[in-house]
């Protein structure tokens, strides 16, 4: 059996002022996870993939830092990994085994650390011929697009993502084509061909007009909505003149947390939204991570990535992130394979 690292290479931050990218700081011999127990499982991180919750949550304050994930922390939940030590209760996996997943929320031992520790029922075996960088994509942005789809959507229906060009919207469009439905998504117009090429059917350039008029221009034809970005602000408001009465408007995620408040509280005698709205919640579920690994592995979902940094470059990597031009996922390497 593998020994216990007590030492691991890491970013580390305690505060978020000015952003949490300006205080990582990299420690070469900084405290690794605990021992080892239950149906816990040791993983050298290989590859991580960043999110925009990232750094979202540990720049909501001092309580959210100090009480949810404890400092210094190091960033990051998504990784594809190597098995180091599994505990008792994991024996579905063994050392050397190469695994994928996310942590359900930012913790103090994240995938920007040479080291972590994951539930045994949040992993997944890495399907084979997916490459490390891929697996590490899946975990939260290609759960969340299934989870915003699945129970939602049936072959032949309309679905309209906007921000069909993120992390979320590179998955969303594939997996609902994959599931038998016809896909409008909205991107600029750099991105225009790069989202067809994912397999939109129709792609909105939003920066060439009024995307909510050209929307009730062509009716009421979708059977589903996923807004991945809050804006234009009228969309929910408007969207019962393009969305079927019963039908869901999935809000996933938007650049101000006001814009939930807002199109959550508002109703539509006062003119708010009159379609169902329903802000998403992230379930981290090992069938999930499993069937979107397989989706990859079919070929189904191709993995797009933006841009893959080294691990001494993790500062600009969350530059990248924080800057919302990334086409796809930003990729950081950890350790070598």
């Amino acid at each position: 059996m593998a020994s216990q690292p007590t030492q691991m290479k890491a970013w580390l931050y305690s505060s978020t002022t000015n952003g949490l990218e300006k205080n990582l700081t990299l420690n070469a011999s900084t405290r690794a996870p605990p021992t080892i127990s239950g149906d816990n499982v040791l993983i050298q991180v290989l590859s991580a993939s960043l999110n925009p919750a990232d750094f979202k949550v540990p720049e909501m304050g001092l309580l959210a830092r100090k009480l949810v994930i404890g400092t210094p922390a190091s960033p990051g939940m998504d990784f594809c990994g190597r098995v180091v030590i599994a505990g008792p209760g994991a024996s579905a996996f063994s050392p050397g085994q190469l695994v994928y997943g996310c942590l359900s929320k930012p913790a103090q031992f994240g995938s920007l650390g040479e080291y972590l520790v994951a539930s045994a029922s949040l992993l997944a075996p890495v399907p084979e011929g997916v490459e490390i960088d891929h697996a590490a994509s899946i975990g939260i942005a290609g759960q969340t697009a299934y989870q915003s789809l699945a129970g939602y959507v049936s072959a032949g229906d309309k679905v309209f993502v906007n921000g069909g060009s993120g992390g979320c919207g590179i998955f969303a469009i594939q997996i609902a084509k994959e599931m038998g439905c016809h896909v409008t998504a909205t991107c600029s117009a750099k991105n225009v061909e790069f989202v067809r090429g994912l397999g939109a059917d129709v792609v909105i350039d939003y920066s060439a007009g009024d995307v909510v008029a050209r929307l009730r221009a062509d009716g009421v034809v979708f059977d589903h909505i996923i807004d991945h970005v809050g804006y234009p602000a009228p969309l929910y408001r408007e969207s019962h003149h393009f969305l079927a009465p019963g039908k869901a408007f999935v809000q996933v995620g938007a650049s101000a947390m006001a814009t939930f408040a807002e199109r959550l509280v508002v109703p539509g005698f006062l003119g708010g939204g009159k379609r169902k709205y329903v802000i998403f919640f992230f379930k981290n579920t090992r069938e999930d991570l499993v069937k979107v690994g397989e989706l990859v592995q079919k070929g189904a979902v191709k993995i797009q990535l933006d841009t893959v940094f080294e691990f001494e470059d993790a500062v600009q990597a969350f530059e990248k992130l924080r800057s919302g031009r990334a086409r796809g996922k930003i990729i950081v390497h950890v350790a070598k394979p």
